[in-house]
């Protein structure tokens, strides 16, 4: 089964030489080629290509504009960002853009052959020098999603009360605003701190702040 591609980049130059390689290629066809991400999203409809290769900076429309348009109409097409850049300020962009794969220009091409397959079996192929980028978004996403889970644990009144809590009120306080004993007040931040796995209130306090629950309700 033949792999259509289309390239998409301002430099001639780049897109001469990339169809020069890739024209060697027995399932690999090149089908079009576009100057930027609005050229890009309407040759998409005419020619409709497996697999995409998307400059990032180019003029009129650049390519993670170009990417977030062609995935939200094309959710099954594959992009293969192929830049000079490697910094996060564009490999993040374009990844959470919808992008499979993030390559640099500097890529072998018999590598580059191998991502366009591979992207086209449904792998996510990226640059070992923006790999780091990747795994620290995943880190973070993933250290987020486990606070937000510690945050559930907690029963409604045990929000409330941390909540207070993140607002500098003494046990004396909690336990008038809210029409509870002292001792009730201590039980919940016992409780609070043993679900959200913290040492003191203090620590309860930053991490309230931390995740906005000073500006939701209850």
């Amino acid at each position: 089964m033949m792999i259509k591609v289309i390239i998409v980049d301002d430099h001639q130059m780049v897109r001469r030489g990339l169809r020069f390689f890739l024209d060697t290629q027995s399932d690999i066809e090149i089908v079009g080629e576009a100057t930027n991400g609005e050229e890009a999203v309407k040759l998409v409809q005419t020619v409709k290509p497996d697999v995409v290769l998307m400059d990032i900076v180019m003029p009129v429309m650049g390519g993670i504009e170009a990417t977030k348009q062609l995935i939200k109409a094309n959710p099954e097409l594959k992009i293969l960002v192929l830049t000079s850049f490697s910094d996060q300020d564009y490999v993040i962009p374009a990844l959470k853009a919808g992008a499979s794969g993030y390559q640099l220009k500097d890529i072998d091409p018999e590598e580059l052959a191998e991502t366009i397959r591979a992207l086209h079996a449904g792998e996510s192929k990226v640059h070992s020098k923006v790999m780091k980028y990747v795994l620290t978004r995943i880190s973070h996403k993933e250290d987020e999603d486990e606070e937000e889970a510690k945050v559930k644990r907690l029963t409604k009144r045990e929000k409330e009360v941390l909540i207070e809590l993140a607002k500098g009120r003494s046990n004396k306080e909690l336990a008038d605003i809210l029409h509870i004993t002292e001792k009730t007040v201590k039980t919940h931040i016992s409780n609070i701190l043993s679900k959200l796995e913290l040492s003191d209130r203090t620590q309860a306090a930053l991490f309230a702040m931390r995740m906005g629950l000073t500006n939701k309700e209850g």
